[in-house]
Parts: C-alpha cells; sequence; structure tokens
C-alpha cells in the first residue's frame, strides 16, 4: 500500500471517528446546554491529555512566549467549542458541516493580515465563489432547509471563523511556543468558564449520559491521533480533502439517528464550497511550502473535548520551540 493511500484511508477513518463525535454532541444537544456538555467533555478529556503531556521533553514554563497572540487563539478556541457544540445541537449536521467547510476559505483570507501572505487571483475567486456556497447552503428552500435562518447558522458561521483563527495561529506563533502551552491554555479556559456558566444551565444526567460524555472526549482525542498518522504517512495536499468526506458521514448519521435528509440548498452549497475547497489545495500544492497557509494549517478543526490535532502532534513529538521537523512542514 502506497504511503499517500494509507494517509487517505487513515483520514478517512479519522474524520468518520469526528462525525461520530459530532452525532453524540447533537444526539445530547438536545437534553443539554452546550457549556454543561463542553464542561464534562472537557473535565474527562484532561486524563487522556495528560498521558501525551508526559512525553513532552521541551524544557521551560508554562508562560507562554506571545501572551496576547496565546489569549486570543484560546478565546477563538473558547468560541469555537461553544459554537459548534451548539450548532450541532440545533441543526441537521449536513448544514453544520457544510458551513464548516467554509474554513480553509477563511484561513486563506486571514493568511494575509495574520501571515502577510499573498493570495493570487484564483485563490481569490475560489474564496468569493465558496463563501456564496455558503449563503446558499443556508437560504431557505426544501426539505431540512425549510426552517430558514436562525441563531444555529450564525453559531455554525462564527465557530468557522473562530476555529480558523485557532488555527492559523499555531503556525503564526507555533515555533515559539512550547506545544504544552497551546495545548493547556484552550483547555484550561473551556474548563474554566463553563464551569462559571454551569450553575446557570445544569440539567441532572443519569450515569449513560456521563457515559456518552466519555465518549465523546475519547472519539475527540482519538480523532487526533489517527489524522496525526495520516498526515505522517501521506502528503498534506492529498490527505487534507478528506475532510469533505464528513458530509457523507453527516448524511448517513442524520438520515439513520436523526431522521435528517439534506434539502436542496445544503447539497448545492455543499458541492460549491468544497469544489471551492479543491481549487484553493490544488493551487496550493503548486507553491512553496511556506506559502500553502490551508495544509499547513491543518484542515481538521477543534472538537472542544480534545486539543487541536497540530498541537498534539508536537507534544507527541515532543518538539522545542523554533524546531520544525520534516512531517509537520509537510502536514501542520
Amino acid at each position: 500500500m502506497g504511503s499517500n493511500l494509507k494517509g487517505v484511508l487513515l483520514a478517512l477513518a479519522a474524520f468518520g471517528i469526528y462525525a461520530t463525535h459530532d452525532t453524540l454532541v447533537k444526539f445530547l444537544g438536545g437534553g443539554y446546554a452546550a457549556a454543561q456538555l463542553i464542561f464534562f467533555s472537557t473535565l474527562l478529556s484532561f486524563p487522556l491529555v495528560t498521558f501525551s503531556l508526559i512525553s513532552d521533553r521541551a524544557p521551560g514554563t508554562l508562560r507562554p512566549v506571545h501572551p496576547w497572540w496565546v489569549g486570543a487563539r484560546t478565546l477563538a478556541a473558547v468560541a469555537n467549542a461553544v459554537c459548534n457544540f451548539y450548532a450541532f445541537s440545533t441543526l441537521p449536521l449536513a448544514q453544520v458541516y457544510v458551513i464548516l467547510f467554509a474554513s480553509p476559505l477563511i484561513i486563506t483570507v486571514l493568511s494575509i493580515p495574520v501571515l502577510g501572505e499573498q493570495v493570487g487571483l484564483r485563490r481569490w475567486a475560489a474564496v468569493v465563489v465558496g463563501l456564496a456556497g455558503v449563503v446558499v447552503a443556508i437560504w431557505p428552500s426544501g426539505g431540512q432547509d425549510a426552517i430558514g435562518f436562525e441563531l444555529g447558522h450564525a453559531a455554525a458561521l462564527v465557530g468557522a471563523l473562530s476555529g480558523s483563527f485557532a488555527a492559523i495561529s499555531v503556525r503564526k506563533i507555533g515555533a515559539d511556543e512550547r506545544p504544552v502551552v497551546l495545548m493547556l491554555y484552550p483547555m484550561i479556559a473551556n474548563f474554566v468558564l463553563m464551569a462559571v456558566a454551569l450553575p446557570f444551565v445544569y440539567e441532572p444526567m443519569p450515569v449513560g449520559h456521563l457515559g456518552l460524555l466519555g465518549g465523546m472526549a475519547c472519539l475527540g482525542f482519538l480523532g487526533g491521533l489517527v489524522i496525526i498518522a495520516a498526515y505522517k504517512a501521506g502528503e498534506a495536499a492529498v490527505v487534507a480533502p478528506m475532510q469533505y468526506s464528513q458530509i457523507i458521514w453527516a448524511a448517513a448519521y442524520g438520515f439513520l439517528v436523526f431522521g435528517e435528509t439534506p434539502g436542496r440548498n445544503t447539497t448545492i452549497g455543499a458541492v460549491i464550497i468544497i469544489i471551492s475547497g479543491l481549487v484553493i489545495l490544488g493551487r496550493e500544492r503548486n507553491k512553496p511550502e511556506s506559502e500553502r497557509p490551508v495544509t499547513r494549517t491543518r484542515m481538521s478543526r477543534e472538537v472542544g473535548t480534545a486539543p487541536r490535532p497540530s498541537v498534539l502532534m508536537r507534544v507527541l513529538d515532543g518538539r522545542r520551540p523554533g524546531r520544525t521537523s520534516a512531517v509537520a512542514q509537510r502536514s501542520d
């Protein structure tokens, strides 16, 4: 089996794991507030993350080198978790994924002010067309789209924007910051802020639902490990597009578990956004490594219950600030 094929198969498995995680979020979100779900899933993730932290051999303290950037990334990660959990709880799975698929487009735009990179006319055209696809996807039509625009759509849009910022900020400061800092600060912030909100939204949970939360934590962490293996096995430009396979998982889970059927506009919007994303990835593949904001920030998102895979990779590799491995250059 070729390395790229292995990377593709691992990525498909990883995104299937993420889709299962999101299905549990939607299932539990029908009875519990997002703050409660994030609090307990983050709490149950700490033992898993602790084992990975033990392998971090980089010396130093937990004080960030770039406190403002770390703070901004932490707030973006919290917003990403809250918005994604709320969106999955209130919208059909396929609609949420279609909106989140705009992340590569947003990362391309953010790479200009954040990383000082240049974006050519063709990539700009792909961004504009892709964002138009988002408008099409959330425009009311028949089927599940008949609900029209609501707060869940706004949450998904904010989730895509905040997740993209959190991703690209890792590339901005990742060479200087310890991986442990990038991993722990968002998790601690999620835990503390959701703990503050918990008394206002708490609903008693049976043991079975706590078990599902534990399953969410494990799925989020496992998905990160599998996607890391995928990026180590194959080229980033080949592995990254496999994120779009989540629309298939969303359609299957949505129909089998929740009786959802994607509407016409959701389907058309998904096609437009996916094509635009593939165009951007295709353009990046022909550019130098330093000019690939999408593939180097990794297309898999933070799920709120586990650290971002790119940060987890740095911890597991025991990389020191300023040190960049060949694998990370290829896939981060």
